[in-house]
């Protein structure tokens, strides 16, 4: 591949997953859920699976412990995450999803769908599997990191 054809693969991707994030922001915020970031869809992506550390999310987010700190304090104060003890470890703290956050999740896989169905009435559901199969090739586990 080019060096021109490269960049505008870049780019293309990029444009994509940008696109992407947009969509599914404000499809959570259509859905009522104000005051949340694309940054708190990262870490609630991390904190779905089995909840995670300040530590453990930092790592995820490739962020400062700080950084991660302060948005676990914005997503406990939002009413979207609280801090449990730590079943193996009692310096530490579990940070989980509560309701609203597990609702607000549902809220961005709702959105995450709909934008994703306009790409398959843009290039065929087939073009659309075949690009998700080769991505997940590339890329299978990740990190779903925020940029800004």
């Amino acid at each position: 591949m080019h060096t021109s054809e490269a960049m505008a693969l870049s780019a293309a991707l990029l444009a994509a997953a940008g696109g992407l994030t947009q969509r599914i922001h404000e499809g959570v915020v259509a859905r009522g859920f104000e005051g949340v970031r694309p940054a708190h869809g990262f870490a609630f992506a991390r904190l779905a699976s089995d909840g995670a550390t300040v530590t453990d999310l930092a790592a995820h987010l490739g962020v400062t412990k700080q950084a991660a700190s302060q948005l676990v304090d914005e997503m406990v104060r939002k009413g979207y995450a609280e801090r449990r003890p730590h079943p193996g470890d009692a310096r530490a703290r579990l940070i989980v999803l509560t309701g609203r956050g597990w609702e607000c999740t549902r809220a961005a896989e709702e959105a995450a769908a709909e934008a994703v169905r306009e790409w398959g009435d843009l290039v065929g559901e087939a073009e659309l599997r075949v690009l998700c199969r080769q991505l997940l090739r590339i890329a299978p586990d990740g990190p779903l990191r925020p940029v800004w």
